[in-house]
């Protein structure tokens, strides 16, 4: 999930959309008071940053993100109009992961998302192999018995959650908030949905992917 805190609302509906057509969960706010309190509910990726907003600006709210033991791990790219080069050696020094100065081209904002998350994510293996099952996060590929896989975001996402918890039981609440980034009413029937079409498209390699009746799914490394 990646927030947007951006007051413009022509800016952030754009921004948004980029990010959704790329593949990315985003949820953008138009002032700090909405941002914070989606803080208090789900953690995000990465954040997307303005300077110049109401209530209070971008640099206090990075230093708040940066002081929060709970927050201060969560990358920050800054988006403002001022291009001064003071302003950029603020927010860097501020703690700003990387700045990108408006206007800026969609793709440019894409490809700065990008390259902050491959420097900031944990690096995980490499690969994963599950009896028949062949799974490469970075290259995006899966396979079962050497034929390739094809896979919406939100499986190849949820795949890939259970393979680095493998053995490990994942309540539904768990992968809704990992996969989806927000809460959901215990009615909600997404995840299962998902599992099911999962399991379905992996074939004889989705028995891998176990229930575990009123606590959620697991995968299982031993096959």
């Amino acid at each position: 999930m990646i927030y947007l805190l951006e007051d413009d609302e022509s800016i952030r509906k754009l921004v948004t959309y980029t990010l959704e057509r790329e593949g990315y969960d985003a949820r953008g706010f138009g002032t700090p008071s909405e941002f914070w309190q989606a803080m208090d509910g789900a953690r995000p990726e990465l954040v997307l940053l303005d300077i110049m907003l109401p209530e209070e600006d971008g640099l206090s709210v990075l230093r708040r993100l940066r002081k929060s033991p709970v927050w201060a791990g969560i990358p920050v790219v800054m988006m403002t109009a001022k291009n001064d080069e003071y302003d950029r050696v603020i927010g860097l020094d501020s703690g700003a992961d990387d700045y990108v100065s408006k206007p800026f081209g969609m793709m440019e904002l894409v490809a700065r998302v990008r390259a902050v998350l491959r420097r900031t994510r944990p690096a995980g293996p490499e690969e994963y192999r599950v009896g028949c099952l062949y799974v490469c996060p970075q290259r995006h590929i899966v396979q079962v018995d050497g034929q390739d896989v094809a896979l919406t975001v939100k499986e190849f996402r949820l795949l890939c959650l259970l393979l680095e918890h493998a053995g490990t039981v994942l309540t539904r609440a768990v992968i809704m908030d990992q996969i989806w980034g927000s809460d959901f009413a215990p009615e909600n029937r997404t995840v299962d949905v998902h599992v099911r079409t999962l399991r379905a498209k992996l074939g004889k390699a989705g028995s891998c992917i176990e229930t575990v009746r009123g606590l959620g799914y697991k995968l299982e490394a031993r096959l």
